[in-house]
């Protein structure tokens, strides 16, 4: 081997090694998010707590997103990506719930929010067993609703219902507020719910190729500029609503696969 076919090849080694580091910096940010997330809840900083959940979900969005750009998925990734996951997704939101509101309601308080952490843990175990063993699904659906969702509705309840006791600063929506009240008292049939839908088979969109709708998309990029405008304008009031209506999505989507089963050839 000459020495200039030794370079070259070290150069390639060294743009992989880039390729994998990037995004894994990426899912560093995403686990120190939510370990921060669990440090403010501790403090009784409901409100850091729950911003710093949302910060993790856009950090878990840019991950993967820049594995693919610079073609550096791995095994190493995947599973880093899942502690990640589970701590920012499953702990942080369990704990920051807990001590919000779960706590209130003495020996059920804890059992609800375990069961949060487990289906949480159970979703991210099922999705790395099919990524490593299933291949290339063409399926353009997650199966079940992805636990970063889940961590969503729980970080922006707490802020939107901040805004009824403390002067944030940031507009609100007049309709929701009324309702928050009432989010409020039934934050623990939510996390059930959101349990039970993390292990569940309901479909939720993954907005990828392939799927209904797609970022590069007209109907893509209309649903972007939407919930751009709604989280700019109303940033707690939007974020809650956003992981909101993407939650009963699936729910709808899937009520109607089973009440409507695709006719078969006659």
């Amino acid at each position: 081997m000459t020495a200039e076919e030794k370079k070259r090849i070290d150069v390639e080694k060294l743009k992989k090694t880039g390729a994998v580091v990037l995004p894994s910096l990426f899912t560093i940010a995403n686990m120190a998010f939510g370990f921060f997330s669990i440090l403010a809840a501790t403090e009784r900083n409901f409100v850091l707590a729950g911003w710093f959940i949302i910060a993790s979900i856009v950090m878990d969005m840019l991950d993967g997103r820049i594995a693919r750009l610079v073609h550096g998925e791995s095994s190493f990734g995947v599973e880093i990506d899942s502690l990640s996951d589970w701590m920012s997704f499953g702990i942080a939101p369990g704990y920051l719930m807990y001590n919000f509101v779960l706590k209130d309601y003495g020996y059920w308080g804890a059992p609800v929010a375990f069961l949060y952490v487990l289906c949480g843990a159970l979703r991210l175990a099922r999705y790395n067993v099919k990524s490593h063993f299933g291949g290339d699904s063409p399926n353009p659906n997650f199966q079940g609703l992805p636990i970063p969702g889940a961590a969503g509705i729980l970080g922006s309840i707490v802020l939107a219902y901040s805004m009824l006791e403390t002067e944030s600063g940031f507009r609100s929506i007049s309709m929701v507020m009324k309702q928050m009240p009432h989010v409020y008292a039934a934050i623990p049939f939510i996390m059930i719910g959101l349990s039970l839908l993390m292990v569940s088979t309901v479909p939720y969109a993954a907005f990828k190729k392939g799927g209904a709708v797609r970022p590069g998309s007209l109907k893509g990029m209309l649903l972007i500029l939407v919930i751009l405008f709604l989280i700019i304008r109303y940033p707690q009031d939007g974020l809650f609503i956003f992981f909101s209506v993407y939650a009963l999505s699936g729910v709808l989507i899937g009520l109607v696969r089973a009440l409507l089963p695709s006719r078969g050839p006659r």
